[in-house]
């Protein structure tokens, strides 16, 4: 009453009128505001070592936030490793295995490229009558032996090269399990890492540090809070002047008194219609069939999950 002696009798009218405008805003939809919320799982199991987390803190996207206890996977990886390098100490050096076939050829190529030369020779010279046939013969008799014995060489370096071959194929195959045992740990080891797979609040933590965790099993729910959905519901006759990605105008309630005002987008409208929620108002309250539709919301800080929300279509 003090406040309107002041004002005057023009002011109190306008503030009373004011107020009556306030109270009675009008409005085309309303609705409860909701978020995506994910519930981020455990993908190995495992005593939960450490655990940082709270309600309401908001998680960058790949943060660390705990370790789940990997002490038996290490072991079983030592042991595989273990088995790994007793199969390469097995695995034969076929180079070296082969060396001694590869000395002797080289020598036998040399002593035949020697003769070869001589035997030119001694041909020049048995066409003038200064070497005898006898001569001739005996170098092609000497070189003709070592073609057999390069050609016995070579083909003793290649038998022991298939046998050697036919080892290491055994010995891979007994290796390549191994190996994908390995793989399988170093990916298990690396989500035994809690890392956030997205950007979000926790809005529940579901498990505690010192607990097990098991595949599948939640660890804390968390949503994408910079952005809330309103859903709405509007009637048959509104669904005809609503179109997607169209801007309207959302309402919550500051206080007692007051509103606050945000921009949405319509980002989908149901194409079938249900009945009227009980909790929900319409603009035509004797609607009993409505259409749900969703609008984004950029969050300040003031939505929350579960607020109750008022649409005025633009």
């Amino acid at each position: 009453m003090k406040t309107l002696l002041k004002l005057g009798p023009i002011g109190a009218l306008l503030w009373v009128l004011m107020g009556c405008q306030s109270q009675n805003k009008t409005y085309d939809a309303s609705g409860v505001f909701e978020a995506e919320e994910v519930i981020i799982p455990a993908e190995v199991s495992g005593i939960i070592t450490q655990l940082h987390i709270e309600e309401g803190q908001l998680l960058k996207s790949g943060s660390i936030i705990g370790y789940i206890d990997s002490t038996q996977l290490y072991l079983k990886k030592r042991q595989l490793l273990a088995q790994l390098a007793g199969i390469d100490s097995k695995l034969p050096q076929i180079g070296v295995q082969t060396a001694a076939f590869q000395k002797q050829r080289l020598v036998l190529e040399s002593q035949i490229q020697t003769l070869e030369v001589e035997k030119n020779r001694v041909q020049n010279m048995l066409k003038l009558e200064a070497a005898t046939p006898q001569q001739f013969d005996e170098i092609n008799g000497r070189l003709e032996a070592l073609k057999r014995q390069l050609e016995v060489v070579r083909h003793q370096d290649l038998a022991q090269r298939s046998v050697l071959n036919t080892q290491t194929k055994g010995l891979l195959s007994e290796r390549e399990p191994l190996l994908s045992q390995v793989q399988q740990i170093d990916d298990q080891l690396s989500k035994c890492t809690l890392r956030c797979p997205m950007e979000g609040t926790v809005l529940d933590q579901l498990i505690y540090a010192n607990e097990m965790a098991l595949p599948g099993k939640g660890i804390y729910k968390m949503a994408d809070l910079s952005r809330l959905t309103l859903r709405a519901y509007i009637t048959g006759d509104q669904l005809s002047g609503l179109k997607l990605n169209q801007k309207v105008q959302v309402w919550t309630d500051a206080n007692k008194e007051d509103y606050d005002q945000h921009e949405g987008v319509v980002s989908w409208i149901s194409s079938k219609a249900e009945f009227t929620p009980k909790t929900i108002q319409t603009k035509d309250e004797r609607a009993n069939m409505v259409y749900a539709i969703k609008i984004m919301v950029p969050n300040d800080g003031t939505l929350k999950i579960g607020m109750y929300g008022e649409v005025s279509f633009l």
